[in-house]
């Protein structure tokens, strides 16, 4: 059986209809809101047919029609219209990341949170420790006797939360040499290129093998790291009917609620720029009652983290494709400014 643009048509509205009142959808509704010159028996017979070709189903034999995931994949890969977001709602995005921000991990945060806000959904992120970060600059500062911070400045981030053990009564003097000697050698590198093993440390560093091999297993540590995980809004779920279900509240707290769940959700194809996955579709740790929506950012050519919007079938994809686009192009914008 053919789907005619008449048929295609119908089941936009029939999404559009079931995504916004969360009720199945039947003939008169759709003549009545959308199509009145169409009779209703003609759009009853469309929908007999499109839930013969699997993009329909009665949830009860005297109720509407409700989309299949078929129907969902095809209203996103053809049929969906792409939502526009108001003047508020973009001066609200430029808002937040216009706001002062030291590092790349703040950003991902303000950005989840803006997304969950904007979409209503529980939103996810992930940020890279690739180790393509390149060195600006690194410093030590004394804390106590034998120990110091460790403070380094990347192109994308600023990482100080590394304690490092000193020399028996390395005199400050020594240390500010030291402290010239790893700016000499560590800046212009990549973190990746830091930690290699068979770095060559020349022989004018020699009197700061200790301190060089200390920074060096600080920097190793921190490479190793799994990416941060930030889960934003995941109460959202809970304002959506189809969570009255208790097994469904349990399976979809199982996925945000799991660092290695997310990880492997986001990590998925982090080359392209939106990704769509409706129910399972072979990923185990989405529950087949769900869809997730991915964009990953970038600004100046640095990975700024991978973003996603998990919540029911019934999503408002419109909405949130819409929300991921123009995320990603004010916070693109903004970065490459600043």
């Amino acid at each position: 059986m053919e789907l005619t643009e008449r048929k295609k048509k119908i089941l936009q509205l029939v999404v559009d209809d079931y995504i916004e009142t969360a009720q199945p959808v039947s003939s008169k509704s759709i003549t009545e809101k959308y199509l009145t010159t169409i009779s209703s028996a003609t759009v009853r017979s469309e929908l007999s047919a499109l839930e013969e070709l699997g993009y329909l189903y009665q949830p009860h034999t005297s109720a509407g029609r409700v989309p299949s995931k078929e129907a969902y994949k095809l209203y996103v890969n053809e049929l969906m219209v792409k939502d526009n977001l108001s003047t508020k709602e973009l001066d609200y995005i430029e808002k937040i990341f216009l706001e002062k921000t030291n590092s790349v991990e703040e950003i991902i945060k303000k950005t989840a949170k803006v997304i969950s806000e904007l979409t209503q959904y529980t939103s996810l992120a992930i940020s890279s420790h690739d180790g393509q970060e390149i060195i600006r600059n690194i410093k030590l500062f004394r804390i106590m006797p034998e120990s110091a911070l460790l403070v380094i400045v990347t192109d994308t981030k600023l990482f100080k939360d590394a304690v490092i053990e000193l020399p028996h009564d390395l005199p400050d003097d020594n240390l500010e040499n030291a402290n010239n000697l790893l700016a000499e050698f560590f800046t212009g590198k990549t973190l990746a290129e830091a930690c290699a093993d068979n770095l060559k440390i020349d022989e004018s560093f020699a009197g700061y093998k200790a301190v060089f091999s200390e920074v060096i297993g600080a920097l190793k540590e921190y490479v190793s790291r799994s990416d941060e995980v930030i889960t934003e809004g995941e109460d959202k779920i809970f304002e959506h009917p189809e969570y009255a279900d208790i097994d469904k509240i349990r399976d979809f707290m199982s996925v945000v609620t799991k660092k290695d769940k997310v990880l492997n959700l986001l990590s998925e194809n982090r080359s392209i720029k939106l990704n769509i996955k409706i129910g399972a579709e072979g990923y185990e740790e989405i529950p087949e009652h769900c869809s997730l929506v991915t964009a990953t950012y970038s600004a100046n050519g640095v990975d700024i983290g991978t973003y996603g919007v998990i919540g029911p079938q019934r999503m408002d994809y419109k909405k949130v494709v819409s929300v991921l686009e123009n995320v990603g192009k004010i916070l693109e914008a903004i970065l490459t400014n600043r």
